[in-house]
């Protein structure tokens, strides 16, 4: 709004250009006359003169305001209020009101000192429309009277102080921190139990081998010691063991001589062998008697 002094003096007083967006306030000797629409305008001067002008123009009055909330923090609200003159209520606009603008800013102050201690930090960040909207419906009750629309009002900004944003920041820092932790963990723990899981697996499936294979050697001795007694004449099963005995013994010094290890030998070796199998054998049969 633009309240100038009375236009009165000059050259050419008589005629008044107002300006697109604009209504002019032209007075009658001190007493209102009337609004003057865009465009020129020839008046009663010097019984009538221009004493104002109002735009009509959507205007931005940005109020900065300091509060604290339900967990005692202080913080800085900026609110911007968008705002215009309403034609029909220019009047009211021009003599009913002296400093729209200090108005609005009251009122701003008013609703944000209100609603903002009723809200913890965080739930201030998350209900900036809550806190618009509040400011938004009471200054649409109150400046309408004075013919003043309120289009929109808008919570740009929340600002605490530098030390509790860090704060803030490292909250959230050392929460990841511990989600990450625990997701690794986790992690760690899946790989372990699937590597034991492969681990009891394999060592499963090498037993099943290692047993066929002893079976086998089984089947095989038992076929061989068959076989043998068969085509020789005169020999027992226990000739037969006798010299798988040996063929087994000369394979295994075949297998440490491979490896450079001395060992002591003597021949006399595989019976010593055999007699402690037998032995062995006798002894499990009578103790499962």
């Amino acid at each position: 709004m633009q309240q100038n002094p009375p236009i009165c003096g000059g050259n050419c007083c008589c005629f008044q250009c107002v300006r697109q967006q604009e209504v002019a306030v032209v007075e009658n000797l001190g007493e209102f006359k009337e609004l003057l629409d865009p465009g020129l305008h020839c008046i009663l001067w010097p019984l009538q003169c221009v004493v104002g002008r109002l735009s009509l123009r959507l205007q931005q009055l940005n109020v900065t305001c300091e509060t604290k909330t339900k967990d005692n923090v202080f913080i800085q609200v900026a609110v911007a209020v968008q705002y215009r003159v309403i034609l029909e209520g220019a009047y009211n606009a021009w003599y009913r009101l002296t400093d729209p603008r200090g108005q609005i800013q009251s009122y701003v102050f008013d609703v944000v000192r209100s609603t903002i201690p009723k809200m913890e930090l965080d739930e201030a960040f998350a209900s900036k429309d809550d806190i618009a909207k509040a400011v938004l419906t009471s200054l649409q009750r109150v400046m309408q009277e004075y013919g003043y629309e309120i289009r929109a009002t808008l919570v740009t900004d929340l600002m605490p102080d530098s030390k509790v944003k860090a704060s803030m920041n490292e909250i959230n820092a050392s929460r990841r921190l511990k989600e990450a932790a625990s997701h690794k963990a986790e992690a760690e723990k899946t790989r372990q139990v699937k590597a034991a899981e492969a681990e009891a697996e394999a060592r499963y499936l090498s037993g099943l081998g290692v047993a066929r294979q002893r079976k086998a050697i089984i089947e095989g001795l038992q076929a061989s010691v068959a076989e043998f007694t068969e085509e020789v004449d005169g020999t027992s099963a226990s000739d037969v063991m006798s010299i798988l005995l040996l063929t087994q013994y000369l394979d295994t010094l075949s297998a440490v001589g491979a490896n450079s290890i001395f060992l002591e030998h003597d021949p006399a070796t595989v019976a010593n062998l055999q007699a402690t199998i037998g032995e062995h054998f006798l002894k499990t049969a009578s103790n499962s008697k």
